[in-house]
């Protein structure tokens, strides 16, 4: 069985547990295994709080104060999608030792005492899968998937 649902939140800090809390109703309904609930409601929130953060217009612009989340169940895969239409990023080149390699995924460590610069690394160490498409001027979209597993007698669990 597959399910999608998406949400067009206000660009707020009130956003980030609304969407955490609807995506784990309705993965914890479907019947997902709680660790597998846990690890990708951490890694939507480090997301939804990126979109808030930076997500909006560049200063002066009358860009849209919202951003999107979309959440994909098909099957025994997970997809959730973050967009915002900020003024995009370059990523960092990916390090030498793969793509995530020792300093995450955009080739770069936050220091100990820094107070934000660990999302994406932390969604890359949380899910299977991460891709991030933006650009200055274009937005961001992250989008992460987890292979999902299921407790025992789930009504959605993949046959």
């Amino acid at each position: 069985m597959s399910i999608w649902w998406s949400l067009c939140l206000r660009r707020d800090a009130a956003s980030v547990p609304l969407a955490r809390r609807l995506f784990l109703g309705t993965m914890e309904t479907a019947g997902v295994d709680p660790e597998v609930c846990h690890d990708l409601s951490v890694a939507l929130t480090e997301a939804c709080a990126n979109a808030v953060e930076h997500g909006g217009g560049t200063p002066g612009s009358q860009g849209p104060e919202e951003f999107r989340v979309t959440a994909y169940l098909d099957g025994e895969r997970c997809r959730i999608e973050v967009a915002d239409s900020g003024p995009g990023f370059t990523p960092r080149s990916v390090s030498p030792h793969g793509p995530h390699g020792p300093h995450g995924p955009f080739g770069h460590r936050a220091p100990a005492d820094a107070e934000s610069g660990r999302g994406l690394g932390l969604i890359a160490q949380l899910a299977d899968h991460v891709q991030v498409r933006t650009g200055p001027g274009r937005g961001a979209v992250v989008s992460f998937d987890k292979l999902l597993t299921w407790r025992e007698g789930a009504p959605l669990a993949a046959v």
